[in-house]
């Protein structure tokens, strides 16, 4: 190996989720020789696909928005576009059934803010006093450009711009949980608005709410890893990364790159620039050596592989690693005979878990793709309480539930239900949270994951960002 070949950089990604594989397209897009390394036998980490009891199911429902500029711009890299993306776009709504005492709100197809505007004095199931405090939230928001002096909760923002309590139940409360997995009273009022800025404060289409008709890992990690594959890189599956350890490599004087320097470099003159420092990623039955290695895992086993290295100054990255916080996720899958159908593709719902009416929303499979006709997908977001409930209790109460206020019986009775939780779907989103950079203290070591500092919350939009960012620092440093 010459020099010339150690200055073209290559990349060890652990982790196949959204933000390793964000991550891994980019390096690829710009030259980059890329190593991604997946535990598992599916890509997509905590969005990906599942096969169970014979079908093809995602381990949770998700909308993304118009407003994610980095999720669009990867699948644009990707060669995917408009309706190949696989995904339905829908105005922005919250919408409940009729008869569950909710709302009916829709945007029309008008330019920003008219289309809100209109939904707004178009809105059902809100009296005066509740589309003046919508106003008012809106105007003090734009006022004060969406920033906060000192972050605080969203319960205490909505309290302070005098929001209504039937507003707050029907329209705050479910938005903060929906984006930040978090209820109003833990949850980051600065991220919230964060979010409201880039959707409701921004162009119509920015609100658009959509929905994946293919699977998650299909939607994009799958992409990512054949795009990968076109440009020399490789995917190894079913590989957990174990450890990592910096090493160095002695250069000559002819700049020939020669084996592993075996102790610290003392030399005055190796220090000034003949040794390269690279980094070993060890797994069970085989190891990888690179000049960059993004730790692209969930924050505690990223914390767990970064001790591997025992190097001291990665000790406070671990610290706030292991300081985050986490909220669970559920989403209930209830099959009924395939020609039950709602009025449209999802509805909003009124939680009370004390009266055991969990879902938040329903989602028609079926009217996503046609093979899951009947297949309805119930979530339940910050649902730490809910999943410490057995499964058939879930499910039951949620059959019941969906039961009672679309006042379809027939719904209690599914002919087959399945709860997949996530217990550590995403970090809680709290005020002030102090969240891990991208960058680690050492050279050539990168995190990438929906928890690293950013604006959003854990989204699949978070992680697509963070991965590329990840990319980019590793590319500005060869």
């Amino acid at each position: 190996m010459t020099a010339a070949d150690h200055a073209t950089r290559s990349a060890i990604v652990i982790g196949g989720g959204w933000a390793g594989c964000a991550c891994a397209a980019t390096l690829a897009s710009r030259g980059a020789a890329v190593t991604l390394l997946e535990a598992a036998r599916t890509l997509g980490g905590r969005a990906r696909r599942l096969e169970l009891d014979g079908r093809v199911l995602d381990n949770g429902q998700h909308i993304l928005l118009g407003a994610y500029g980095e999720t669009w711009r990867l699948l644009s890299l990707l060669g995917v576009a408009g309706d190949a993306a696989g995904l339905l776009r829908l105005p922005l709504q919250m919408r409940y059934p009729p008869a569950s005492g909710g709302m009916d709100f829709l945007a029309p197809q008008l330019p920003a803010p008219w289309h809100l505007l209109l939904a707004l004095w178009r809105a059902r199931g809100l009296s005066r006093a509740d589309k003046l405090a919508l106003a008012r939230f809106s105007l003090q928001a734009r006022l004060n450009g969406w920033r906060l002096d000192t972050d605080c909760s969203v319960a205490d923002v909505l309290a302070r711009w005098r929001q209504t309590p039937r507003l707050t139940a029907l329209l705050w409360r479910p938005l903060c949980i929906a984006a930040l997995n978090t209820e109003p009273g833990r949850a980051s009022a600065q991220v919230f608005l964060n979010v409201l800025r880039d959707s409701l404060g921004a162009r119509r289409a920015a609100s658009d709410m959509l929905i994946p008709t293919v699977d998650l890992s299909a939607l994009l990690p799958q992409r990512a890893a054949d795009f990968l594959a076109r440009r020399g890189g490789t995917l190894h599956y079913g590989m957990a990364a174990r450890s990592i350890t910096r090493i160095d490599k002695r250069i000559d004087k002819r700049g020939e790159v020669h084996g592993e320097v075996q102790d610290e470099v003392h030399d005055g003159q190796r220090a000034r620039g003949h040794a390269a420092t690279r980094w070993r990623v060890a797994t069970a039955n085989a190891s990888f050596e690179a000049d960059t290695v993004v730790i692209a895992t969930g924050s505690e086993p990223a914390a767990t592989l970064l001790a591997t290295s025992a190097e001291p100054l990665l000790a406070p990255l671990c610290a706030t690693l292991r300081g985050l916080q986490h909220e669970a996720i559920a989403t209930c899958y209830l099959q009924y005979d395939r020609r039950l159908r709602l009025a449209q593709p999802f509805y909003a719902l009124l939680d009370d878990g004390a009266a055991g009416r969990w879902g938040q929303f329903v989602f028609d499979r079926g009217q996503l793709d046609a093979a899951q006709a009947g297949l309805l997908a119930v979530v339940v977001s910050a649902s730490n309480q809910a999943c410490a409930l057995p499964q058939a209790e879930l499910s039951s109460a949620i059959a019941r539930q969906l039961a009672q206020v679309f006042e379809r019986p027939e719904l209690a009775q599914p002919q087959w239900s399945r709860v997949i939780a996530e217990k550590r779907a995403t970090f809680s989103c709290t005020p002030g949270l102090l969240r891990p950079p991208n960058a680690s203290p050492l050279a050539g070591l990168l995190l990438a994951g929906d928890y690293t500092a950013a604006d959003y919350p854990a989204t699949l939009e978070a992680a697509v960002a963070s991965g590329v960012k990840a990319a980019e620092l590793a590319l500005a440093a060869t």
